[in-house]
């Protein structure tokens, strides 16, 4: 029976609840799902990359085969034969990964989270880059944790730069590979370099990489992982290699950091879907990434290539940006005077969307920034809309 006239319930939420804040990029993905915007905000891959057939596929021979199984509970460190997969996959001749090292996450996402759960406390030093994934700076700061920022340049994450603020952090986060939202890239020897300091000091590396088989040339550069497999977290995702609506990751890191991660997620979730990561080692298990990734490489580095044509026509030389060699993003800074958030509203007025750069720094927030996403626009509608956003620019000076 429906109670007549009940009280209001005046929800009370936990301080951790009540500086919870939306993403600044899904709030925008609400208007960009009108048909006539042309959005650069997005980090989303293309569908045209989606393997829809061989998924298909999949789940038809591992629910005919095994389908019982599938549909059961799974183990919280995830599906045995996926894992050894992925530790293969990895392992070089001098890094040997074993799978008991490897963890299946819910996405990334969920990665970073378990990860601030286990290593964070409120207060706690934490190193990002200058800026920084957005996703990472929401996750971790649900723990509250004191973010500093580490020095970048064109290059990104400066090594040298850690001496001076790394004393009594709990880790460093980073992603070397066509940074979000960057799409910087840290060379060889920063590499080196960077697991050398964060051993030297004692401080966890964790490396994000999920765009890192994007490389437009298709020669990925080596990760930090294998150089010192002890010292390095490594966070991998099957969402810009197959699709991102599996949601599935893995964490990579020392045996005793998994088991406590394992704890975590069995408080959080029991374990990722057993249905996916069975369907995923049925896609990947006999080598079709490798078929596979060539075709995403070669259609976003034409697109890449259409949006860096159209920046050099239509935006005027106050304007820098950076060229990536794989990836999703392009970063660009404007003149001081000019504030991407307020300019933003104009662009939407115009049917244009990006995302402003002041959500990807942790401190400090430079606001004549901008990110670009190019991988879900067709080159005709990429020239379409620089050229509005040019006008728009333009009209500032």
């Amino acid at each position: 029976m429906k109670m007549e006239n009940p009280t209001p319930i005046q929800w009370q939420f936990s301080e951790r609840a009540q500086q919870l804040q939306s993403s600044v990029i899904r709030e925008i993905l609400k208007v960009t799902v009108r048909p006539e915007v042309i959005s650069f905000a997005g980090g989303l891959p293309s569908p045209e990359t989606f393997p829809v057939e061989r998924m298909r596929a999949a789940f038809d021979t591992v629910l005919s085969k095994q389908g019982k199984v599938a549909l059961q509970y799974g183990p919280t460190d995830g599906y045995g034969p996926l894992r050894e997969w992925i530790a293969d996959s990895l392992s070089t001749d001098g890094a040997k990964i074993v799978p008991e090292q490897v963890l299946m996450v819910s996405g990334s996402q969920q990665g970073l989270d378990l990860l601030a759960k286990v290593l964070v406390d409120e207060g706690s030093k934490v190193l990002v880059e200058t800026p920084s994934y957005l996703g990472a700076l929401q996750a971790f700061s649900v723990y509250r944790p004191e973010f500093v920022s580490v020095p970048t340049d064109d290059h990104g994450l400066i090594p040298e730069q850690l001496g001076s603020v790394a004393q009594g952090a709990r880790l460093l986060y980073a992603l070397p590979n066509f940074q979000n939202p960057t799409g910087r890239s840290l060379s060889v020897e920063r590499r080196a370099a960077l697991v050398e300091t964060c051993a030297r000091l004692g401080l966890p590396l964790i490396e994000d990489d999920p765009y890192g088989a994007l490389s437009y040339r298709g020669e990925p550069l080596p990760k930090m992982l294998t150089m010192n497999p002890n010292g390095v977290i490594y966070m991998g995702s099957f969402s810009k290699v197959l699709t991102p609506g599996i949601r599935l990751g893995y964490v990579v890191a020392p045996v005793p950091l998994i088991r406590k991660l394992e704890q975590a997620k069995q408080a959080a979730d029991l374990h990722t879907a057993q249905l996916t990561q069975m369907v995923v080692h049925e896609v990947v298990k006999d080598g079709f990434l490798k078929e596979h990734i060539p075709t995403i490489r070669k259609l976003y580095s034409d697109q890449c290539q259409a949006m860096l044509g159209a920046l050099t026509e239509f935006f005027p030389s106050s304007v820098t940006w950076t060229t990536p060699e794989g990836g999703m993003f392009i970063w660009v800074t404007l003149p001081k005077h000019i504030d991407s958030m307020k300019l933003l509203d104009e662009a939407i007025a115009q049917n244009v969307a990006f995302v402003p750069g002041a959500p990807f720094y942790a401190n400090a927030a430079e606001k004549n920034t901008l990110r670009l996403s190019f991988v879900t626009v067709p080159p005709a509608k990429i020239r379409e809309g620089v050229e509005k956003l040019g006008k728009l620019i333009k009209s500032k000076l």
